[in-house]
């Protein structure tokens, strides 16, 4: 089985075959991270180029391991000490990566649509790793593999998406998959971080009570409060936020039945969650960062593989 795409540039382009397919690929290479030697040779002789044109810590340490672990060589790219720097176009520094034979490219950028914009114009596969606010796939990717880890499946599981939804592209691309693999979906928080559009525009649940939002959900998915997005005042102070808004420990206790948290991180720790949620024994936090890798080697693995 192969892709229905050349590219990975949003869950939107996605069939529910293609997101099955790669959740089962990240399950063999999950199993190949437990060995003692976590490398194949699987994409030996592909070159890959990891282009941040934005900040990154999670997503580029796990696109860089996902590829060596795959034996593919490998180049990084980061906008700040290169020739963008000094007033090169995107088009201009792709293409002079391209000559050097690269066969993926793997993306991040502040402007929404720039891989879309790369993929019309250049023959590499290009993998989006966030661009703007308008998705994050492989964060999607990984958080319904963690989900469908931690509770059996997708389909008829409730989730609940926490927090600064207006300017979060990994809940436009968890919106997109979870609907996609039949889940149900809610989105909770203050009303000036939800647009008014949701709930007509994907069907989903719109819940301003935090308490009522985990009385209702089977999985937490907690986003961090995006203040470097954010042009206005939205909300008072942020101990104002953590007062209405802050997963604690106390309130998962208060329910009648075990949920799972989750977080894409980086967490405001007392911001958004506090500490006793982020590492109580609901939490599966860590286990995103783990199950990223192997997601990530089956996006690539798939893609660098399909024949065109």
């Amino acid at each position: 089985m192969q892709l229905s795409t050349k590219h990975l540039l949003g869950i939107r382009d996605l069939t529910p075959q293609d997101i099955g397919l790669i959740l089962d690929t990240a399950t063999q290479f999950k199993e190949v991270l437990q060995r003692p030697v976590k490398k194949v040779p699987t994409l030996r002789d592909v070159t890959i180029v990891n282009l941040f044109y934005e900040n990154s810590t999670r997503t580029r340490m796990s696109f860089e391991l996902a590829e060596r672990r795959l034996s593919a060589d490998v180049l990084n790219f980061a906008a700040s000490s290169s020739s963008a720097a000094k007033g090169e176009t995107l088009l201009d520094t792709v293409n002079n990566i391209l000559s050097m034979k690269v066969d993926v490219v793997v993306m991040r950028h502040s402007a929404s649509g720039a891989p879309h914009f790369l993929a019309k114009h250049i023959p590499a596969a290009i993998v989006n790793a966030g661009d703007g606010i308008n998705e994050h796939p492989t964060q999607a990717l990984l958080d319904a593999f963690s989900i469908r880890e931690a509770t059996g499946g997708l389909e008829g599981k409730k989730i609940a998406i926490l927090g600064d939804i207006m300017h979060s592209r990994v809940a436009l691309s968890n919106i997109y998959l979870l609907k996609k693999m039949g889940a149900e979906v809610m989105v909770a928080g203050p009303p000036t971080l939800i647009p008014k559009y949701m709930q007509q525009a994907f069907d989903i649940q719109v819940e301003y009570n935090l308490q009522k939002a985990l009385e209702w959900c089977d999985v937490a998915n907690v986003l961090r409060i995006q203040l470097e997005r954010q042009n206005q005042v939205l909300f008072s102070s942020l101990r104002e936020y953590n007062l209405a808004y802050g997963v604690k420990k106390s309130m998962l206790e208060r329910l009648d039945k075990k949920i799972v948290v989750m977080h894409p991180g980086p967490i405001n720790r007392g911001v958004e969650i506090d500490s006793d949620a982020a590492d109580s024994s609901q939490s599966i936090i860590l286990h995103q960062v783990e199950n990223g890798v192997a997601v990530r080697m089956a996006v690539l693995y798939l893609l660098a593989g399909r024949e065109n």
